[in-house]
């Protein structure tokens, strides 16, 4: 009966020899190639799908040791266990098993810069997150129009148009969704407005002035022109001229098609500044700070007119007879290089 115990002993302790080897192998062997390869692991993943994961990437062999490391480790380092967190890791290839988790434990996850332009308009950033896989733009647009989820945001508006703010934006997979990045636009929003320091505001409230600030935006891209363009609809409003501003209107038309016509110029629209008198509905695009500063602190001007001179900047006027002579004037130069590029001379 001894004897057969201490077979039984030897056999045991040779299985457990064998189990520690093979175990021992996957451990310490590196994994086949080298450079860096882009993994993703998702909210939830349990060990077996992140051991699938990192072995379609080849960076070990999906073996069931991996899951057997996960757990001595974790049972050797109770204090600090091991954690295989989610999110996008560019790790390298040709470690040991051993050595990735280290590496997965400590790793930063990737972090993707996206840049959101001046004078966009919610739906256009929607789209902007929806292409690069970052939110669905059905359901970025919805959260911009909730007024709950708006509200608890700090902003009083029906919809976060004027609120986006543009910027550059870092963002990692697997911790931000369509909350989160509105979230952060609206809250950069809200730090910009505050470094712009407003003690007065023209006597405007701050969504006036998110309006106005979105109209000089898309009316001029020269630094040096948002301010007198803002001078020249603060006297209009002044005095109580329509604004007459083209980008409004054509914002309050559905499916513009890149014609403005005469009939657009007079259909009532909440934005068709030709026909209603003061501010437009609500901001028709999200604004930079050049602008916002503009919009709250504008050019001491005598215009009440201007006109685009056909190179990004304007012609201003202070009459409606000045005002007609430049558009006669920029119309007739618009003729003529049109005319020269199609061969036909001048008209």
């Amino acid at each position: 009966m001894r004897l057969f115990l201490r077979s039984i002993a030897l056999l045991l302790a040779a299985a457990a020899l064998a189990a520690a080897g093979w175990l021992a192998h996957y451990v310490f062997t590196p994994g086949p190639g080298g450079g860096e390869v882009i993994v993703v692991i998702p909210k939830g993943a349990g060990s077996r799908q992140i051991k699938t994961l990192l072995g379609e990437k080849g960076l070990i062999k999906d073996d069931i040791r991996f899951l057997a490391l996960l757990r001595l480790l974790r049972e050797i380092e109770k204090k600090d266990p091991p954690k295989l967190r989610a999110g996008e890791f560019n790790l390298p290839l040709g470690l040991t098993p051993l050595e990735l988790i280290r590496v997965l434990n400590k790793a930063k996850p990737v972090a993707h810069r996206i840049t959101v332009p001046e004078g966009l308009t919610m739906a256009q950033i929607a789209a902007i997150f929806a292409k690069e896989g970052w939110a669905d733009a059905a359901v970025f647009l919805q959260l911009c129009q909730d007024r709950d989820f708006i509200r608890s945001l700090g902003v009083e508006a029906d919809s976060l148009e004027g609120y986006l703010f543009p910027e550059t934006y870092s963002l990692v997979r697997g911790e931000i969704d369509e909350r989160g990045i509105i979230s952060a636009m609206t809250r950069r929003f809200l730090e910009v407005w505050k470094e712009l320091n407003v003690t007065e505001q023209q006597g405007m409230s701050r969504h006036q002035l998110v309006t106005l600030a979105s109209i000089v935006e898309k009316e001029t891209g020269r630094a040096g022109e948002r301010d007198l363009i803002a001078g020249v609809f603060h006297n209009r409003l002044r005095t109580g001229m329509r604004l007459q501003s083209d980008p409004t209107t054509i914002y309050g038309i559905k499916d513009f098609n890149g014609n403005l016509t005469k009939a657009d110029l007079r259909a009532a629209t909440p934005y068709n500044t030709y026909v209603i008198s003061g501010l437009p509905a609500g901001p028709i695009c999200n604004p930079g700070k050049a602008a916002l500063e503009a919009a709250l602190r504008p050019a001491a001007t005598p215009y009440f007119y201007f006109v685009s001179k056909n190179d990004g900047s304007h012609q201003f006027s202070r009459t409606l007879e000045e005002h007609n002579r430049a558009v006669r004037e920029y119309q007739k130069r618009r003729r003529q290089s049109a005319a020269a590029e199609n061969g036909s001379g001048d008209l």
